[in-house]
């Protein structure tokens, strides 16, 4: 069975709090986009076992996310042996959510695989048990982001007439660095009232929190984000923690050129 896990953007990062857990709240429009890793898992006669190519998968395969998201299933719905495929297309720690996603599909794929006939509700529980972003990938539709970015709220938002434009400068953001050199604050606006204005306000009014400690460290991000607003972008902001940049267009953007970057291009189908 063959999976495509997409990545995802988020459209707004406030961060509000640091928790009594360790982990922070966060309100931040997640969006999907049609930027994929390739996912194949099959049955196995032998031991399960996970395999990947594309972009190269930093620590030990054993314990990659993939792996996880296939045990937490088959301790309680004891799965027969698979072999997992991953050829890895999403950047890595570039605040695209990939590796959560990889983990997400792993979920979905074999709860059709072998007929486990788990709802998407009962998906998301899985999946919170792996990683904050993994439950967004589960219905895959824009959301509000809440608390640690595991509790969604429905937001009535049409994004589908807009191209997306995606650079990634080969630089890792390290996203516990990210968090211990932001404040968390709560935001003048509430995101989901800025977002109902006319896009072309967003720029003055959507903000991600990480921007100014990142752009700081890597000035050259602060430098792509200026490029894609020279470009005609209607709003561009680094995603997530970075350290992808990303600008939203009204037409077909021009042919963009970034000298020692990965640069992606879509229509947006949301």
């Amino acid at each position: 069975m063959n999976f495509s896990p997409n990545a995802k953007i988020n459209l707004g990062l406030n961060i509000t709090e640091k928790r009594a857990d360790g982990f922070h709240s966060i309100v931040s429009l997640f969006v999907p986009i049609p930027w994929t890793d390739e996912l194949e898992i099959i049955p196995s006669e032998t031991k399960t076992r996970f395999t990947s190519s594309g972009i190269v998968i930093p620590g030990d395969l054993s314990d990659n996310l993939c792996l996880k998201a296939y045990y937490l299933l088959k301790n309680t719905y004891n799965l027969p042996e698979v072999a997992i495929h991953l050829k890895k297309n999403i950047p890595i720690g570039a605040g695209l959510g990939g590796g959560s996603a990889d983990a997400a599909f792993v979920l979905k794929c074999l709860n059709q695989l072998f007929d486990i006939a788990l709802s998407d509700d009962e998906l998301q529980c899985f999946a919170r048990q792996l990683g904050s972003d993994c439950a967004f990938f589960i219905k895959n539709v824009p959301v509000l982001a809440l608390e640690k970015g595991d509790t969604f709220k429905d937001i009535s938002i049409n994004l589908s007439n807009y191209y997306i434009v995606l650079v990634y400068p080969n630089i890792h953001v390290s996203t516990a660095m990210a968090y211990s050199r932001v404040k968390p604050k709560c935001p003048e606006y509430a995101l989901n009232d800025v977002l109902s204005m006319d896009p072309n306000d967003w720029k003055d009014f959507v903000y991600n929190d990480f921007e100014a400690s990142i752009f700081k460290t890597f000035p050259e991000l602060e430098i792509i984000k200026l490029k894609l607003y020279n470009y005609g972008a209607f709003y561009a902001s680094m995603s997530g923690s970075g350290s992808t940049i990303y600008g939203l267009f009204y037409s077909i953007p021009p042919r963009v050129k970034f000298d020692n970057c990965t640069v992606f291009s879509a229509k947006l189908l949301i």
